[in-house]
């Protein structure tokens, strides 16, 4: 079998620019919510309830409003995903992508004027109605050729990392300068540059045109395809997996005595190292045809890290080892899925397929909080990693079973 040539398995210029736009774009839009994590719950516990609520709230009132405050954005977004990729199947991406990012950049400047927890509540509720994931996806999928199609989703997916990772360095420093009223203004203010990058892309050669179909149909298509629902099995495990591990390391850092500096030097220098490692893996699954094997692989890193950390010994190293397996194969797994995903997909259900997707990855992030959240009540912090174990196991299983025969078909081609 003959080997694609270097040229056609690397980007050329036309995709290198717009893939690097679009993850920026994802990029300024990630660090608009990444950034108040370290910082908004110590804020928000100085604040009233706000709306007629008692000034004097018992405490687990206050803390289920600081929750609420800190996880509306993903519920509103969970539910908006889908309407989004459908819209943008109908009327275009840039058109939606425009609207979500005015509408996020309004709730953060809501949140810099909200002088109460539920008040900062509905401002982020509204920053989470700038839904935009899904369509970026489509417009990568819609930019890009199928060969290369998985470096073009690593730059998403780097991007998210690295964000993640200067988010918690910044946040607090950020915090010290400006406030968190400051911080807000800055997230509105980069929603609004991401204006000039979406507008700043040409109409590239590969947007192929098609007839747009009902909404009604694309969904049925979407939704019958089995091949797409072993994908989004994948999305809403590791994420479930990712948010159930940070109701509990955090806290296990701080109790090996390491200072919150220390801690974020650690999550940088981890993921750094992540994205390095995974950018062969990548070259081998696009480039050899190993997607599958590269695939479970990175699950298998995912299973090990979980197992790892279930076993509670070896400090702060332990845990860098076993975050480092995690990322490295979270990582390959936020390139290789969507890539899949837009290969399978029909380009007149891009959308709506994104949208399917990222509903169930901000599904699986609830979930994984709530379970996590709970093993780590009954059965403390190795009852927690025994349950991400087992679900991440029951993935490679069910990757390993259906993968070989879900995806003998020829994939759609966009």
């Amino acid at each position: 079998m003959t080997q694609p040539s270097v040229t056609q398995t690397q980007l050329n210029p036309l995709e290198r620019s717009i893939s690097i736009r679009l993850a920026l774009v994802f990029a300024l839009r990630m660090f608009g919510l990444f950034v108040v994590l370290p910082v908004l719950a110590p804020y928000a516990l100085g604040l009233p309830l706000g709306f007629g609520f008692t000034d004097t709230p018992i405490p687990s009132q206050t803390g289920m409003a600081i929750g609420l405050a800190m996880g509306a954005y993903g519920l509103t977004q969970a539910f908006l995903y889908i309407p989004y990729g459908l819209a943008s199947d109908k009327w275009g991406r840039k058109p939606l992508i425009t609207l979500g990012l005015i509408i996020f950049a309004i709730g953060s400047f809501w949140a810099a004027t909200a002088d109460s927890i539920y008040g900062l509540a509905m401002a982020r509720a509204l920053q989470g109605m700038g839904a935009i994931s899904s369509v970026v996806v489509a417009m990568v999928a819609d930019t890009t050729r199928t060969e290369v199609r998985t470096r073009a989703m690593a730059m998403i997916g780097m991007s998210i990392a690295f964000t993640f990772a200067v988010s918690l360095i910044v946040g607090p420093i950020l915090f010290d300068w400006v406030g968190m009223h400051g911080i807000f203004i800055l997230i509105g203010v980069l929603a609004l540059l991401a204006l000039l990058l979406i507008w700043s892309i040409p109409l590239a050669p590969l947007d192929a045109h098609h007839m747009p179909i009902s909404s009604k149909l694309a969904m049925q298509q979407v939704l019958t395809d089995k091949r797409q629902w072993l994908l989004n099995l994948g999305v809403f495990v590791l994420h479930a997996v990712q948010m159930a591990m940070w109701v509990v390391i955090p806290s296990r850092l701080i109790a090996l005595q390491l200072t919150h500096q220390q801690s974020t030097v650690l999550y940088l220098i981890v993921i750094l190292i992540s994205m390095a490692a995974m950018v062969p893996l990548i070259i081998r699954a696009e480039k050899y045809g190993k997607m599958f094997e590269i695939m479970r692989l990175a699950i298998a890193f995912i299973v090990l890290a979980q197992i790892g950390l279930a076993t509670q010994t070896g400090g702060a190293w332990a845990i860098a080892g076993a975050l480092l397996l995690f990322f490295t194969g979270f990582n390959v797994l936020e390139a290789t899925q969507p890539s899949l995903l837009s290969k399978l997909t029909h380009p007149a259900t891009k959308g709506a397929a994104s949208g399917v997707y990222n509903t169930v990855q901000a599904l699986g992030l609830f979930v994984g909080a709530m379970l996590g959240a709970w093993f780590n009540a009954h059965w403390g912090m190795t009852g927690l990693f025994v349950g991400t174990a087992i679900m991440a196991l029951t993935w490679l299983g069910a990757h390993q079973v259906f993968s070989s025969h879900t995806y003998t078909a020829t994939p759609h081609s966009s």
